[in-house]
């Protein structure tokens, strides 16, 4: 059993998000021999090689072919495997929709395909290398789950979740080694279910990803001049937690905060679930807008997009000011 001990999330947090999902892929096949690991010639980029060696039997190097991965993955779940395959979220999307929506989502097939590189992470490899699409496409399949971990720790959370569901899911996960964490203790995970990190009252933030904890970082500095934000985090995208919705709607401004292009993400989806509700808020999407950006650094393209901590808050101070004149 994988223990949520503070050792061990600072070991996930050093390890950020890809390592963590090697780490935790290699503890859940050791209490379930159904468990395999793929990827798409991205092992050493996501901590597979201690489960290659332990469980050669169980590991598939599927080489640059990520959408016959797929197919395979969605073979071998046929015969009641279960199969996490892992490889970066601009091809998971784009390259490989066809083959998601008829070996995952038409078939039904218990894969749990990972996404890594999400967002701005890969920037430096430029705008092929972006998965800022990845939550618009995959929301859109039927009867596939869509995950969006926040931290290392949320990570092993969903990943222990989805071994033990029986449902196609779509998992993405980015940002640095070290990555800040939001969760320091153990705490109680549910798919679908939301979670609200900080109470408030003027803006309600619902954010999901790396952005949850710069929309906490954001809520710390606008409550120093005054202005009471709520932080949710929405780990899943898809069953989207509708109650945890509207019950934001009770705030003056609703925000919401994504590291994906403000089409079609958690903004959409948001937007969506309210669209035929009276009783809503005015609501500021904040993500990644404009026309593909130049390959530079994570944290280059963070500030270019306007997602650190001080822009988010500078963005919501400003929305929320003028609603209130």
């Amino acid at each position: 059993m994988i223990k949520f001990s503070s050792a061990n999330i600072r070991s996930w947090a050093l390890l950020g998000q890809r390592g963590t999902f090697g780490k935790t892929v290699f503890d859940l096949a050791g209490e379930n021999e159904k468990i395999i690991a793929m990827t798409a010639d991205q092992a050493a980029l996501i901590g597979l090689g201690r489960f290659e060696k332990q469980y050669p039997d169980r590991y598939f190097n599927m080489g640059i072919s990520e959408q016959n991965a797929i197919n395979v993955a969605a073979g071998l779940a046929s015969e009641e495997f279960v199969p996490f395959l892992a490889f970066q979220a601009a091809f998971a999307s784009m390259r490989c929709a066809d083959q998601a929506h008829v070996a995952m989502a038409y078939m039904k097939s218990n894969v749990k395909l990972v996404g890594i590189f999400t967002g701005l992470t890969q920037g430096e490899c430029g705008p092929t290398h972006l998965g800022l699409h990845d939550i618009a496409l995959y929301r859109t399949f039927p009867n596939i789950t869509v995950l969006s971990p926040c931290d290392a720790t949320q990570t092993v959370k969903m990943m222990i979740a989805m071994a033990e569901n029986q449902q196609p899911t779509y998992m993405r996960i980015g940002g640095p080694n070290n990555i800040p964490v939001v969760y320091k203790d153990d705490f109680d995970f549910e798919i679908g279910k939301a979670i609200t990190l900080r109470e408030g009252t003027d803006v309600a933030v619902i954010a999901t990803g790396t952005m949850v904890y710069n929309a906490l970082k954001a809520a710390e500095k606008l409550a120093e001049n005054g202005i009471s934000v709520k932080v949710v985090d929405m780990h899943t995208i898809k069953p989207l937690d509708v109650e945890a919705v509207k019950a934001a709607c009770s705030a003056k401004l609703l925000v919401t905060v994504e590291e994906h292009s403000v089409h079609g993400g958690l903004g959409g989806a948001v937007a969506e679930a309210l669209a035929l509700e009276r009783n809503k808020s005015p609501h500021l999407i904040i993500g990644v807008s404009g026309d593909y950006p130049h390959a530079a650094s994570y944290p280059y393209l963070l500030e270019q997009a306007g997602l650190t901590a001080d822009q988010i808050a500078l963005k919501i101070q400003k929305t929320y000011e003028e609603l209130c004149k």
